[in-house]
């Protein structure tokens, strides 16, 4: 009897992964750029506020409604593959145990070998082994629209807030700054933990993150400065 050896795979985590991180980033980057861009632009303290509490609020309904729609349409195309797969199944099964085959001799395995591994699984669940082996369906990377958006949603709203709080507290001449390079900080944090959680080098997922989030900031303060000096 084998002993069950159990082992935790990032590949888990990909798919609420990149959602979190996204929404995160986006909550943080879109808020931190507005709240700048608007104070560039010599707008008084509450309407700065004002601005970053509306970008946080459209900003997470926005996630929330663009990964929704996104993931349920990947969500339907796997259906409507599941579909046809199960109507070959049901009418053409010995095709499909020979496709199979075929899939797991091109991984390696010898023509008898393969056959019998194709048996075996489609015995026990036919559809599923099609699913993974011939669709790359699978629990692990299924599509999941609920959950993708109320990740996005949730972790733009953690994100957003983080630069809004600063805004909140700092005093309004040095609002711009006191916001960048915290909203800079906060990125840097984001993309180091994404990396760690991720199994990336931690230096490189916090680097690329910050320089666009600087890039960002910059451009929107430009834009605020230009109009609030034509005004």
């Amino acid at each position: 009897m084998f002993k069950r050896h159990r082992e935790r795979h990032r590949s888990g985590r990909a798919g609420w992964l990149r959602a979190a991180v996204l929404g995160a980033n986006d909550g943080i980057l879109s808020t931190a750029s507005l709240i700048v861009g608007v104070a560039a632009s010599q707008a008084e303290h509450a309407a700065v506020l004002t601005a970053g509490v509306a970008g946080l609020v459209a900003g997470a309904m926005s996630m929330a409604a663009g990964e929704y729609v996104s993931v349920s349409s990947q969500r339907d195309t796997e259906h409507a593959d599941l579909g046809r797969e199960r109507l070959e199944l049901a009418t053409n099964i010995e095709s499909e145990r020979a496709e199979l085959a075929g899939i797991y001799m091109q991984r390696g395995l010898d023509a008898p070998l393969a056959r019998q591994v194709a048996e075996q699984l489609m015995a026990k669940d036919a559809l599923g082994a099609h699913a993974r082996d011939e669709l790359g369906i699978s629990e692990v990377n299924t599509a999941r629209p609920v959950q993708a958006a109320l990740a996005s949603a949730a972790s733009f709203a953690v994100g957003s807030a983080l630069p809004l709080l600063i805004a909140a507290i700092a005093p309004h001449r040095t609002l711009t700054w006191t916001v960048s390079v915290a909203s800079l900080l906060f990125l840097a944090v984001l993309g180091a933990l994404a990396a760690r959680t991720g199994g990336a080098p931690i230096a490189a997922g916090a680097l690329r993150i910050t320089f666009w989030g600087a890039l960002a900031m910059i451009a929107t303060a430009g834009v605020g400065a230009l109009f609030g000096t034509a005004v």
